[in-house]
């Protein structure tokens, strides 16, 4: 009988838990405002601007989703949290969803109660030194001060690195990439390591940025991606439909500029279910039909949004590399808007 009472307990609880959850996209149409986790401040991927502005690769997957629940692309709150603090702030029901160059890891997924829905980047770990030090391998850094954020996978991956190849290491421990361009710059620490397009992102706001050198090693797999919590499902479709929404618009040719023109003249059957000329994608999620065109329109598909932000020309300079369209040879792959 004590066994029953427990478990239906637990049961109840579970239950409650549960709804309490699911009541994220309520909430947030509720409030008529997205809360979305971001960086501190890291160039081309998530940075307020000296008024308050935030742009970059992460934030614009933010406004996509206010404009698909809200229908205005500039409902958004920006909270910007560290290595440390930004699964507390998700957990805690700070932030509705949190997008700031997280990796999607076993233990985040099961022992942090997390729930990664897709992946927007997919990166790796490198390093980046001064060209006057000497060294063109990360292999060649024994015994060198090492500026690392604390919280990270980057973290662990350096130790794994180190151990594997015989050498030893300092570790200077960082809150934010903010503060570890600051020390490596400083000199407190003879390399800086993160996710690769991390460093590029630093490196292109340092002022004599051709003096710094990101060494070829790529330690790790980083597949970053947005972050909801366990229990919520709903949400969790919510914006993992709003990222792939991004990904066909770029396969199908569908942009910025010409989603309303094609929205009236298309005869693809998958281009009109993703911009709700039929099949109630939207209403399916509790959203309006043509929410993933509002979407597109407010930010662009995927393949803009990088182009703007970090792509090829820009101050981050990255190549398309692993994240171009399958269809391009890249790992960049949306199920089927069926």
């Amino acid at each position: 009988m004590k066994k029953s009472v427990f478990f239906g307990a637990l049961a109840a609880t579970t239950l409650v838990s549960g709804l309490a959850a699911a009541a994220t996209l309520d909430d947030i149409k509720a409030r008529g405002e997205l809360i979305c986790g971001s960086n501190t401040g890291l160039t081309g991927f998530g940075a307020p601007d000296a008024s308050g502005n935030w742009s970059g690769f992460d934030v614009d997957l933010c406004r996509a989703v206010a404009a698909v629940v809200l229908g205005d692309a500039t409902k958004v709150k920006f909270v910007p949290t560290t290595g440390e603090t930004r699964f507390t702030a998700l957990q805690s029901g700070e932030v509705d969803l949190l997008v700031r160059n997280s990796t999607w890891t076993f233990s985040r997924d099961s022992e942090l109660a997390l729930d990664f829905v897709a992946v927007n980047y997919y990166d790796g770990q490198g390093f980046m030194v001064k060209k006057d030090l000497g060294v063109s391998s990360a292999k060649e850094l024994d015994g060198a001060t090492v500026c690392i954020q604390t919280g990270t996978t980057t973290e662990l991956n350096l130790a794994d690195f180190f151990k594997q190849n015989n050498i030893s290491y300092q570790p200077v421990t960082v809150a934010d990439d903010s503060e570890a361009q600051r020390q490596y710059l400083a000199g407190a620490c003879d390399a800086y390591t993160t996710d690769a397009s991390g460093l590029a992102a630093s490196r292109a706001t340092m002022p004599d940025a051709d003096t710094h050198i990101i060494l070829p090693e790529i330690i790790s797999k980083e597949p970053l991606g947005p972050v909801v919590r366990h229990g919520d499902s709903a949400w969790g479709d919510v914006v993992r439909w709003t990222y792939y929404a991004l990904l066909v618009a770029e396969e199908k040719g569908v942009t910025s500029a010409n989603v309303e023109e094609v929205a009236t003249s298309t005869a693809d059957e998958e281009v009109k279910r993703l911009l709700g000329v039929s099949g109630d994608m939207g209403a399916k999620m509790g959203l309006d039909n043509d929410a993933f065109k509002r979407a597109i329109a407010a930010v662009g598909n995927y393949g803009e949004i990088f182009s703007r932000n970090i792509g090829e020309g820009t101050a981050i300079n990255l190549a398309r590399g692993l994240n171009a369209l399958w269809t391009q040879g890249g790992l960049q792959y949306a199920p089927p808007f069926r």
